[in-house]
């Protein structure tokens, strides 16, 4: 099987600055080590958004850094708390569609890797996401060429609602535009943004939303703010990639749990 390692929500930020007490750019660190070291014939490495917290240079710049121990390609998604021009002073020769978006389009012998912008820099909720008319029909373009390979399709925003009533009202606006070019595709959705693993279906299609690298968001069902954090673990995400197949795992990160085989696993006596 075929192998893409997934990490998304970074939120790095300048020297010193912390979320909720955590180090993001300490955590991406050790989710880059175990992600790839677990995994070094990995075919890539897809950063899906929320590379940065306030899209400064200075972010994009760290991010450089860190990422120059990285032995695979990489490819990067714009996020909610991106901005594309500091991205692409950093990061030159990332793909760009003649609109100025992040998209990028990537076959493998059995599958098409498809990457979307959903970025929208003056969104209003604040934070919400948006796929414009030009996005959605390169979108089209790049899911009526694959020539027979499974479409899998990576988006920040997720489409739908998930139960979390604060980030369900900063996803992406016009999901259900995204989840009617899916039907009938056989495509499956890849998605950040919420802070945890959830997995679902929507309109028939599956999908599956990732932890971010650095803080969590708790499972309320009822609280309204889309801010609340939990300093859980950080994942990694990977994709295994078979003929006409996709499985997904979520694997946590700095837990270092030994393993344990067979009879040993079970205690010796019956408890009390």
């Amino acid at each position: 099987m075929q192998k893409i390692l997934l990490l998304t929500d970074l939120h790095l930020r300048t020297r010193g600055k912390t979320i909720i007490g955590l180090d993001p750019a300490a955590r991406l660190g050790l989710a880059l080590e175990q992600a790839l070291g677990d995994h070094p014939d990995a075919e890539a490495l897809i950063l899906m958004g929320d590379l940065t917290h306030s899209g400064k240079p200075e972010e994009y710049s760290a991010l450089r850094n860190i990422l120059a121990s990285c032995t695979i390609p990489v490819i990067f998604m714009m996020g909610n708390h991106d901005a594309r021009a500091p991205f692409y002073a950093e990061f030159p020769d990332a793909p760009k569609t003649p609109q100025g978006h992040v998209q990028h389009i990537v076959d493998l012998p059995d599958h098409r890797i498809i990457t979307l912008d959903t970025l929208d820099e003056n969104a209003d909720p604040h934070h919400s996401g948006v796929l414009c008319t030009d996005r959605l029909a390169w979108l089209q373009a790049a899911l009526n060429s694959t020539n027979g390979r499974m479409p899998l399709v990576f988006a920040h925003h997720p489409p739908c609602d998930i139960g979390l009533p604060g980030m369900d009202a900063i996803g992406l606006r016009n999901g259900s535009d995204l989840l009617a070019l899916l039907e009938n595709k056989g495509a499956h959705l890849f998605c950040g943004h919420v802070h945890r693993t959830i997995s679902g279906q929507a309109n028939g299609i599956p999908y599956a939303i990732f932890k971010s690298t650095c803080h969590q968001a708790p499972l309320d069902l009822e609280a309204p703010d889309s801010t609340l954090s939990i300093a859980e673990p950080a994942a990694y995400g990977l994709l295994l990639l078979g003929p006409n197949t996709v499985t997904v795992h979520s694997e946590d990160i700095g837990l270092n749990l030994p393993s344990i085989a067979g009879n040993d696993a079970l205690p010796e006596t019956e408890p009390s």
